[in-house]
């Protein structure tokens, strides 16, 4: 059975919306991790408060709209009562809420962090698999290229990369990989084994022409 690696990504903070403030010259809206619950008789409407980073004024983006009270958990709704941080967080980078509100979010702006546990190419050569994998674990989406996570988590130079990927040895959900790809969570990377200890030796070789 092959050994799958974990590569975590954890976001800082929540992306900034692109949207013109009526009060300022600013672009840009932060979620305030808020909500705001407006019932009228069986009908509720919930939105998501976002403020202007320059003056506060504020923008409610829908999160549900006239719906029913009793088609909302009980859970949910003491959840959205209460500013439940986590779920403010689950729906400020919803791209289908965002979509149903047309407004755009400002991807760059999200700090995130990478963990994941270091492969030395000793372990590379001796292990007995052909193919080694990597799942990812996100609870967002972070619209975030999966080169470029491939690229962090195995240390390796713009050049490098670019020859690992040019080997035709990576596949990404099992179909060969494509730089157009966007990661998701529980997406699995699998890498020839031995494409990555021919990179990882040509990436030792680059640093000490280098010095």
């Amino acid at each position: 059975m092959s050994i799958q690696h974990i590569w975590e990504v954890k976001a800082k903070n929540t992306p900034l919306l692109k949207k013109k403030c009526s009060h300022c010259n600013t672009d840009r809206f932060q979620c305030s991790d808020k909500f705001r619950l407006n019932a009228q008789k069986k009908n509720i409407d919930i939105w998501l408060i976002y403020r202007c980073v320059k003056c506060s004024n504020t923008y409610n983006m829908t999160v549900f709209s006239r719906i029913r009270t009793e088609s909302i958990s009980k859970e949910l709704f003491s959840k959205f009562s209460e500013n439940n941080a986590e779920i403010a967080w689950k729906y400020a980078f919803s791209k289908e809420i965002m979509r149903k509100n047309n407004v755009e979010a400002d991807w760059e702006n999200v700090a995130y962090e990478i963990l994941s546990p270091k492969l030395p190419v000793e372990d590379l050569i001796n292990m007995n698999e052909e193919m080694v994998l990597f799942q990812i674990h996100c609870s967002f989406d972070f619209n975030m290229s999966v080169s470029a996570l491939i690229r962090t988590c195995l240390g390796l130079s713009s050049s490098t990369l670019n020859l690992l990927l040019e080997s035709d040895a990576v596949y990404y959900n099992e179909r060969p990989f494509q730089k157009k790809y966007k990661f998701k969570n529980d997406d699995v990377i699998k890498i020839s084994r031995q494409a990555l200890i021919n990179t990882y030796l040509i990436g030792k070789e680059d640093l000490s022409h280098n010095a």
